[in-house]
């Protein structure tokens, strides 16, 4: 049996915690997967992969899977450097990114993506929650925030920064808040991924602290909240790549600018096993440099800033 063969049955299982999705993805039988695996332990010596329900790597699996992914990306850039990046970049790419970021951004970038690579295929999803991407089959996720500990890779394509805004209107007729504990006194609007407890979690005094505001309205879509905040309902957090426009046209107002909300980054997540993927570098080389960093809606938020006037 081939080594690379059994190595890449192995990471596949791995990845996929199935032996029948495994076989799925390879386009082979269950039995070949199972076969493969049986023999690959048998000639290491040891178990690799603790079968059941899902199937888990045992301490010597995470060991050999490490080296496996290592050895795999090696052989996909010995063989990538003799392709070109336009021939190359075939097949299908599974990409999960969130609603407003999507709609807002990426709809635009990711169509001259495709243009440009006319063989491949992409199968995109635009959802707000974190979708699993081992579980789900998806290749790459763009993800918005601080990024938990995880076992995925992380590529930072620029930072994201959140405020709180209002509509000028709202704030003449309500007042401006100057510190958090003035937020009691202040309708507001809250995201229901960010801020399930209807609290608002501010940096203060080099901690984060927690500010109870009087909820308006809760939603989990980030445009409806951007949309209640122009109209006059009260206060929202709001992603700058989102509020930008409405920043510029004079339809939002920024407030408590010291006390902003961590925005984390914007970044590309995918599992050690994808790491020498053209496809995944070309997709993240673009996004980086369409988006640009600093951002263009940040960009267009200093050129206001420095407008007379």
């Amino acid at each position: 049996m081939n080594k690379l063969s059994e190595m890449h049955t192995f990471v596949m299982v791995a990845d996929t915690g199935s032996i029948s999705e495994a076989a799925r993805r390879l386009g082979t039988a269950k039995s070949m997967v199972s076969q493969r695996l049986q023999q690959l332990e048998k000639r290491l010596g040891t178990v690799l992969l603790e079968r059941g329900r899902q199937a888990r790597l045992t301490e010597s699996g995470e060991v050999f899977y490490r080296w496996c992914v290592r050895i795999l990306g090696d052989v996909d850039d010995a063989e990538n450097a003799v392709l070109s990046a336009q021939s190359s970049l075939r097949g299908s790419l599974r990409l999960a990114a969130p609603m407003a970021f999507g709609i807002r951004y990426l709809n635009p970038i990711l169509s001259s993506f495709a243009m440009r690579y006319p063989d491949l295929l992409l199968d995109l999803e635009f959802d707000d929650r974190r979708v699993n991407l081992q579980e789900e089959g998806f290749d790459a996720a763009i993800r918005i925030g601080e990024l938990p500990d995880s076992s995925l890779v992380a590529k930072t394509i620029t930072p994201n920064r959140h405020i709180i805004c209002a509509s000028p209107g709202y704030l003449a007729a309500h007042g401006v808040p100057h510190v958090p504990e003035d937020l009691a006194q202040h309708f507001a609007m809250l995201y229901v991924h960010r801020e399930p407890h209807g609290m608002w979690t501010l940096p203060m005094n080099d901690a984060l602290e927690s500010f109870r505001v009087r909820c308006r309205m809760r939603t989990n879509c980030a445009y409806q909240l951007m949309e209640a905040a122009k109209a006059g309902m009260g206060l929202a957090i709001l992603p700058t790549f989102l509020a930008a426009p409405a920043i510029v046209a004079g339809e939002l107002q920024e407030v408590l600018a010291p006390y902003a909300p961590r925005g984390g980054t914007i970044s590309a997540v995918y599992r050690q096993s994808q790491r020498a993927s053209p496809k995944l570098c070309a997709l993240i080389d673009f996004l980086s440099e369409q988006i640009g960093n600093p951002p263009v809606w940040e960009q267009r938020l200093a050129a206001h800033s420095q407008s007379p006037g």
